[in-house]
């Protein structure tokens, strides 16, 4: 491919795509904190009537008549919705279906009338955009990009989109506080002296703008995309709205060039020259959803990855008391029959007997005895194992935890002797230094749990 080509094709549609994901990824991440990412959708499609009137009554696809007639049809769907919900009593999931089907059908409608055949507008085109046929023919090479000839020459579509983008980038960077409060807390704002209702519908309406002169560039396909996946997938990545703002400027961005460099020549790679290219739009939605699953996968707090894993930590750290709460009370009836020394037990017995008792997970199990092993708390003793003195300590706490809290649920809560065991043994793997302080001061003058086994001293430090 030669320079003048990537010049004159590829980087007018690579840019025109760019700017309209990161216009709605930025808009789309308020909608997503708002639980409104379907509106997103909904005005995608009910602008298409104020289009096709904005075409009739001006008779070209000027583009100020254009975003006027996207940006009111998209107030009245973000109106239509909230006049559903509140006073027709409706889900906003449903209300938002209905008004956007209902104004997408009604534009459909319009635009196959004749009054609009002799306009050029194409359904295909709002639907699938047209990416392709962007041209830049001013320049010939990346040196003549900033010369005054190739700047007049520039795409309307690249011009256009890129001015909502700074639009839209402008507006967040300058309301970005009063967008943050509306969206978590409408109620507060107003407190506030920030007008909630105001910025909902302006916000509504930057949508309707971005959404508008996207469709022809990139078609209404990639815009509900765009709208909701990028900020998504950056959602899952942090927790901060800031971050979260870079992160889908950064994955709309990532969507745009890498789904259009695929649609080119991915085909190539595989079929060999002379394949013909993908639908660029539908590529770089495929690729926003693929940045979705995998950040659903590989997100470091919300992935299924790391919680895969918290919960095995989790699963090996009650395993591991578990363990040594059972090697400690087999020492403590060891002891109460005049046996001598601590209680040795060999490692498969102790894996069936905590698979016995919690019905644990056997790998689980495994890894706390190795990580007890480890941590000194256990030793071995030829193909046996027994509590140390740390493990005997941390066990004693362990134990004297789960009897005071058999004590509180019996004399406190009045549930019956047998009934408490499971209860206490879940609590005793969540109860902090203060909780254990108050369930002391209520058994002060006691020394024995409901089953008339002794409550251990608090071990020592």
């Amino acid at each position: 491919m030669s320079s003048a080509f990537f010049v004159q094709y590829d980087l007018p549609a690579m840019a025109a795509a760019t700017f309209a994901a990161v216009s709605c990824a930025l808009l789309g991440n308020f909608l997503l904190l708002r639980r409104l990412s379907l509106m997103g959708d909904a005005i995608s499609h009910a602008v298409l009537p104020g289009i096709v009137v904005a075409f009739l009554i001006a008779g070209s696809r000027a583009t100020l008549p254009v975003v006027a007639g996207a940006a009111v049809a998209g107030v009245l769907a973000s109106v239509a919705v909230e006049f559903l919900c509140k006073l027709g009593r409706v889900d906003p999931g449903a209300g938002m279906g209905v008004a956007f089907s209902v104004l997408f059908a009604l534009g459909v409608v319009l635009l196959e009338q004749t009054a609009a055949s002799h306009i050029d507008l194409d359904a295909d085109c709002v639907l699938y955009g047209q990416l392709e046929d962007i041209a830049w023919l001013g320049p010939t090479g990346l040196g003549d990009l900033l010369s005054w000839e190739a700047l007049r020459g520039m795409p309307r579509e690249v011009v256009t989109l890129g001015t909502v983008t700074l639009l839209v980038a402008g507006f967040v960077a300058l309301f970005f506080k009063e967008l943050r409060i509306t969206s978590f807390d409408s109620a507060l704002a107003t407190t506030l002296g920030i007008h909630a209702g105001v910025m909902h519908y302006v916000l509504m309406v930057l949508v309707s703008i971005a959404v508008v002169a996207s469709f022809e560039a990139v078609g209404s396909i990639q815009v509900i995309a765009m709208l909701v996946c990028p900020p998504a997938t950056a959602r899952l990545l942090t927790d901060r709205l800031s971050m979260q703002v870079w992160l889908s400027v950064i994955c709309g961005a990532v969507s745009a060039i890498g789904g259009y460099l695929l649609a080119a020549f991915l085909p190539g790679w595989v079929l060999g020259a002379g394949a013909a290219s993908m639908d660029a739009a539908g590529t770089m939605t495929v690729t926003s959803g693929v940045l979705v699953a995998g950040a659903v996968v590989l997100s470091p707090r919300h992935g299924l990855i790391s919680r895969w894993v918290r919960r095995l930590q989790t699963g090996v750290h009650i395993e591991r008391e578990d363990l040594l709460a059972m090697l400690y009370r087999l020492e403590e009836v060891d002891r109460l029959s005049a046996g001598e020394g601590p209680v040795d037990l060999r490692r498969g017995q102790i894996v069936e007997a905590l698979r016995s008792d919690r019905r644990g997970v056997w790998l689980t199990i495994r890894m706390a005895v190795r990580a007890s092993l480890r941590a000194g708390e256990v030793e071995r003793r030829g193909d046996r194992v027994g509590l140390t003195a740390a493990g005997r300590r941390r066990a004693q706490g362990i134990v004297r935890t789960h009897r005071l809290w058999e004590h509180y649920l019996v004399h406190e809560l009045g549930l019956r002797p047998d009934h408490v065991h499971r209860t206490a043994t879940t609590l005793e793997h969540v109860t902090t230094p203060e909780m254990e302080d108050r369930l002391s001061r209520a058994s002060r003058d006691v020394e024995t749990d409901p089953h008339d086994r002794p409550i251990p001293e608090r071990p020592a430090e």
